[in-house]
């Protein structure tokens, strides 16, 4: 474990950051008086929850800055693309985006492209940009997000691309605010970065060590969200078991003390967590999920291969037994625990041996949902150098038997709610069909019932199902709970 000393940024840098919010919304209602026409934004979102909640907190910058969502690229005029560098695949679909956009910028000049996120914190990726991309007027990484007021108000006084990427772990920020995407659930940073160095992964480089927040920045950020209506929170880090361990030892919980004590925040409904590594998840965990009445029975633990051999590889420091056997701990002690997983298909050396192993977890474990996915290289990890990289046509095919079993057990799981009653958080009416609403069960299940309305917005409700399928139920109200 790192043993540098973790730094909070200081209340006054957060601070100087309205004086640039505040310069920009005068400007912008300027020109409003002038032109009637509001300034507008929109930001794709790539990747994680993390990426998510980032782009909540850039979202609520700009409304504070006078911008409002606009429609589509060739009226907005800021357009954020925050990125991610988990998969060759992402990265692809943001270098097209930003060619589309090249022809647009022409049309309109004052529009301002910005990049953000982990694809940033990689100097090739920067450098691409640079030299194909010149359109483009900010670049900003994973660790300077509470800076963009100023990065964006510096964009208006020059003409060439702003370039800002920090190479340092970050330090932990508070007092950020979230434009949330749902009203009654939001998702809240316990920590960020990782040390776990998995031989396929990234992360580590484009989002630094691990830093812990502070617990009692935690809760009162919970405790703030709860007063504005928030039923659900979902802790947020890319390995949460390894919670509190860069704080100072005085002030250092673990994370199933930090479950217990969320678990006693006064309004508040749910509690839900991801991501859990398998090597760090600790029986007090597993007790705190049974033990706490408002922590959802529902485990997103990946285990992206049943091959031991291919995990050690992988630097992923567990083995198929060590996995089955924490599977088999929460299953004792939550009898009606959900599961959820990654798995990866085509890492260097697999073999079909090694994809039965990793359909015989998936047969055992029985999840109720799993994303499934294939290896990609990503440049400057282990993995992307070892021999015996699997061919493009293999991969695939391997990944259809994986699929299929995921697929098949995930019908055969939902098809066993058949009659059953459930409770639903209600979180909004269905887009596609008139009076049906949806929200998810504990069990992160997509419920959409019949019988409800608007008011129910935000409460917890019983659900009848009615028609399971493979992907989610279809249910009737019974009664709202409250």
């Amino acid at each position: 474990m790192s043993k540098r000393k973790q730094v909070e940024v200081p209340k006054e840098k957060i601070e100087a950051q309205e004086e640039f919010i505040e310069r920009i919304h005068r400007m912008n209602e300027d020109e409003f008086n002038k032109t009637g026409k509001k300034k507008s934004w929109l930001c794709h979102t790539i990747g994680c929850q993390m990426n998510e909640h980032d782009s909540e907190m850039l979202i609520s910058m700009l409304e504070a800055m006078g911008y409002s969502q606009g429609i589509s690229e060739e009226q907005a005029d800021i357009v954020i693309y925050n990125t991610c560098a988990v998969r060759e695949n992402a990265e692809l679909k943001v270098y097209g985006n930003l060619g589309h956009l090249k022809n647009i910028k022409k049309r309109n000049p004052d529009m301002k492209i910005i990049v953000c996120g982990c694809m940033m914190q990689q100097p090739h990726v920067v450098e691409e940009i640079k030299t194909k991309y010149s359109h483009v007027d900010l670049i900003f990484g994973t660790h300077n997000l509470y800076k963009f007021p100023e990065l964006l108000s510096e964009t208006f006084s020059g003409d060439s691309m702003l370039v800002d990427v920090w190479d340092v772990d970050g330090e932990v920020v508070e007092g950020l605010k979230s434009n949330r995407k749902f009203s009654v659930k939001a998702f809240v940073n316990i920590m960020y970065g990782c040390n776990n160095f998995c031989t396929y992964c990234i992360v580590p480089y484009t989002r630094g060590r691990e830093r812990s927040r502070h617990y009692n920045d935690i809760i009162n950020e919970i405790k703030e969200l709860v007063a504005s209506g928030v039923k659900e929170v979902t802790l947020l880090g890319q390995n949460v078991n390894s919670y509190g361990k860069t704080l100072d030892e005085d002030d250092r919980i673990d994370f199933a003390t930090l479950l217990r004590k969320v678990n006693e925040i006064d309004g508040l409904e749910r509690i839900r967590f991801m991501t859990s590594h398998p090597k760090d998840i600790s029986d007090e965990v597993i007790y705190a999920i049974r033990d706490c009445e408002k922590v959802c029975e529902f485990l997103h633990l990946p285990f992206q291969s049943g091959s031991t051999s291919l995990l050690k590889k992988m630097n992923r420091h567990y083995s198929k037994e060590d996995y089955l056997k924490i599977i088999e701990k929460a299953k004792k002690e939550v009898p009606d625990m959900a599961f959820s997983t990654d798995i990866m298909i085509g890492f260097p050396g697999e073999t079909e041996s090694d994809v039965d192993d990793t359909i015989d977890i998936v047969e055992a474990v029985r999840y109720d949902s799993a994303f499934t996915f294939i290896y990609s290289k990503r440049r400057g990890t282990p993995a992307a150098t070892m021999e015996n990289q699997i061919p493009e046509d293999v991969k695939h095919q391997r990944f259809d038997r994986v699929l299929e079993a995921v697929n098949r057990i995930s019908g055969e799981m939902n098809a066993k709610y058949m009659g059953e009653i459930v409770e639903v958080l209600v979180e909004g009416a269905s887009k596609k069909v008139s009076d049906i609403y949806s929200g998810k069960t504990r069990q992160n299940k997509t419920v959409n019932f019949s019988g409800g309305d608007e008011s129910m917005i935000g409460k917890l409700v019983n659900v009848r199902i009615t028609d399971p399928k493979s992907f989610s139920l279809n249910g009737e109200l019974v009664e709202v709970l409250r």
